[in-house]
């Protein structure tokens, strides 16, 4: 961030935005992952000490804080596991300010964010946030609350089923945030706009429909009507612009429901896609489907980063796009066509009943992506011969092919799974060296569809949860933690009026059912709690307006061997700096490790979320992993490992680096829960 001298790193969730605040008016940018600072440099990052800490003492429970700070004229401003906003101050992490939208009841249900807004005009100065369904916009001074929106109206249906989220902050251009959302990824799931909201009224200043409407382009790709039934097509892993063009650049997922579309046949535009909007009204400029047809969860998962690249002699203005499946798709921001060659291939087609999958992929041929694209017997785990014979039999009973091998009924290998390869936390961008900085997992999953009872007559609570909860938190209810909790033993944490409630509005990626019926939602709270069997009639849930879907599936399952561990040989995460010049690594490393496994197996690798910041100073800061807890800087040049500490909880989220009274500063939220112990605190460091 730029104000009077600084520059700082803020960001967001499936973002790491930067601000630039000059003397006129604060501009907010989501291109590098970038800190022009360099008082802490290669020669003296291994004095780091820490700084400050701040404990926000929410309840650690599914913790998922993954907010990136935001620095503003001696502030910084974060969120908590909770989801109270707070203003620090910036040298020494006091509390000045806290706004609590839940006045300190206990919500049910893992909460995330990952970063927030500021706007000023000189005179007042407004911090926005998405807590549950609505965006607020805060006095940046007192934390007051000036306006609320609900994100759930306006957006043509009923907005008593609809989940919509904010969990990446935007971007602000004049005097509008403009943002995507989270919405549910089965049926029924909210559409995912993108809106323009006034920053003084909270009012909706334009919308951009990613499911076409009559008329607009790309209604042909869907069946007819599908906008008033089908959901998702959401830009949930932020936005970046490009203030001077006016130009808004939004990556958008996939439609709903994600893994079986025969009430989606067709490509389904604008899902998958690069979208570049005008800011100022929301036109389409232009798009680039990367997925056509998504049956794999295929989400562009991160903000995309501005960059420029030499091409010809010369330097031309780009955005760059990760993917979960581990390629970089880089594209002339004027035209929207890819800089690096690519290819259009044959792919497997599904043997489902009803469904359709695009007889044609695209794949990027450079770069290289940077993570294994099939899993096979020899990538198979060897950590013990009884774990190697464990997944052998598991892989040797699912289908594994290359990317778009389709789902199916016995299970099918996604590799990269469905958290990426690429994730939310995003890439890096040196504009020195023209370095991009990308974070990558190694995780097999294993998707498997399984039918949905269609019945629409008489139910009991066990049926209605096989139905319609089983497919994440599974038919034992034992979940697949931490992204989908197990719900054993429910009752010793939530109260029956908390299930139902929670069951009504939804939460996190799971949609709202309120169009079961008090009746029925009361049934599968009962289940949950004592196993209640009592047969209750009514309506059934009318996914896409006619029947409910023929197919779900059973639970997002990882592949991994009887002890808990990956089931492919290491590493099991990755650390990859490339030159977007030229498409070639400039280095590669195992990133992460399992603390018990050193020894044996010293360069495991981990998983990893959040992102990371590259510096003026020579550094790239990323914490991330999930088992150690640690927060390392490693030589942007060379992969070097310069320093590292741990943090009171893992750090899945991005840091923030800024100067404050001549101080340079890293900071970094330690929420956990992704593989370890929950946390809630935010970690300071800075030279002695």
């Amino acid at each position: 961030m730029r104000n009077c001298s600084l520059l700082l790193l803020i960001g967001a969730c499936l973002i790491c935005t930067y601000v630039t605040a000059g003397p006129d008016k604060p501009t907010y940018r989501s291109d590098n992952h970038y800190s022009a600072l360099k008082q802490i440099n290669r020669e003296n990052v291994a004095q780091l000490k820490l700084a400050w800490q701040f404990d926000s003492h929410d309840e650690y429970e599914r913790s998922e804080m993954e907010c990136n700070p935001l620095f503003i004229d001696g502030v910084v401003y974060a969120t908590t596991p909770r989801l109270r906003v707070v203003a620090l101050d910036a040298g020494t992490g006091k509390l000045l300010w806290d706004f609590d939208p839940h006045k300190g009841e206990r919500r049910s249900g893992k909460q995330r964010n990952r970063g927030l807004n500021y706007w000023s005009d000189g005179v007042t100065s407004r911090i926005f946030a998405g807590i549950d369904e609505f965006l607020y916009a805060l006095d940046a001074r007192t934390g007051k609350q000036i306006w609320r929106a609900d994100l759930t109206k306006g957006l043509g249906r009923d907005d008593q089923q609809l989940m919509v989220r904010l969990t990446s902050p935007g971007v602000v251009y004049h005097d509008m945030l403009i943002v995507g959302s989270l919405v549910a990824e089965d049926l029924p799931a909210a559409p995912g706009f993108i809106r323009a909201f006034d920053v003084g009224t909270g009012k909706i200043r334009w919308a951009f429909h990613t499911i076409p409407q009559p008329g607009e382009f790309g209604y042909d790709t869907w069946p007819k009507n599908a906008y008033r039934y089908t959901g998702g097509v959401n830009a949930w892993a932020g936005l970046a612009l490009d203030e001077k063009r006016g130009v808004v650049y939004a990556p958008t997922g996939s439609a709903a429901f994600d893994f079986y579309g025969a009430n989606r046949v067709g490509n389904d535009l604008f899902a998958n896609s690069m979208l570049a909007l005008k800011a100022d009204t929301g036109e389409r400029l232009w798009h680039f489907q990367a997925v056509r047809h998504d049956l794999w969860d295929r989400d562009f998962p991160a903000a995309p980063n501005l960059i420029q690249v030499r091409r010809d002699g010369r330097l031309v203005d780009a955005v760059a796009q990760i993917t979960k499946s581990g390629f970089i798709w880089v594209f002339d921001r004027d035209t929207g066509k890819p800089l690096f060659p690519y290819q259009e291939i044959a792919v497997p087609q599904s043997d489902m009943d009803g469904e359709a999958s695009a007889p044609k992929q695209l794949l990027p041929l450079e770069p290289a992506p940077f993570a294994r694209q099939q899993l096979s017997e020899d990538l198979l785990t060897n950590r013990t011969p009884e774990a190697h014979t464990a997944v052998l039999q598991r892989f040797r009973q699912s289908r594994s092919g290359p990317q778009f091998t389709p789902p199916s009924r016995e299970g099918t290998v996604i590799f990269p799974g469905f958290d990426g390869g690429g994730e939310w936390g995003g890439g890096a961008w040196d504009p020195e060296t023209g370095l991009f900085y990308v974070n990558s997992n190694e995780m097999a999953w294993i998707l498997r569809l399984v039918p949905r009872s269609t019945d629409s007559g008489a139910a009991t609570g066990q049926s209605l949860y096989t139905e319609h909860c089983s497919g994440c938190h599974r038919p034992d209810r034992s979940g697949t933690p931490p992204e989908f909790p197990s719900l054993v033993d429910i009752g010793r944490r939530h109260s029956r009026d908390e299930i139902v409630a929670t069951l009504r509005r939804g939460a996190s990626r799971m949609p709202a059912f309120a169009s079961l019926g008090p009746a029925r939602l009361d049934a599968i709270a009962g289940y949950l709690l004592t196993g209640e069997t009592k047969e209750i009639t009514g309506p059934q849930l009318e996914a896409k307006g006619q029947e409910v879907m023929k197919y779900g599936m059973d639970g997002y399952n990882k592949f991994l061997d009887p002890d808990g561990y990956p089931a492919v040989t290491p590493p099991w995460g990755t650390l990859n700096a490339i030159n977007l010049n030229t498409g070639e690594y400039a280095w590669k490393i195992p990133f992460g490790e399992y603390p018990e496994l050193t020894k044996t197996m010293p360069d495991s690798g981990s998983e990893n979320y959040g992102g990371g910041v590259v510096t003026a100073g020579g550094l790239y800061f990323i914490a991330a992993t999930t088992r150690d807890n640690k927060l390392r800087a490693f030589d942007k040049l060379t992969g070097k490992l310069l320093w590292q500490t741990i943090l009171p909880a893992a750090g899945n989220a991005t840091p923030a680096v800024y100067e404050w009274k001549g101080r340079e500063y890293v900071v970094i939220g330690a929420g956990g829960g992704k593989g370890g112990p929950s946390g809630g605190s935010y970690v300071a460091y800075a030279l002695p």
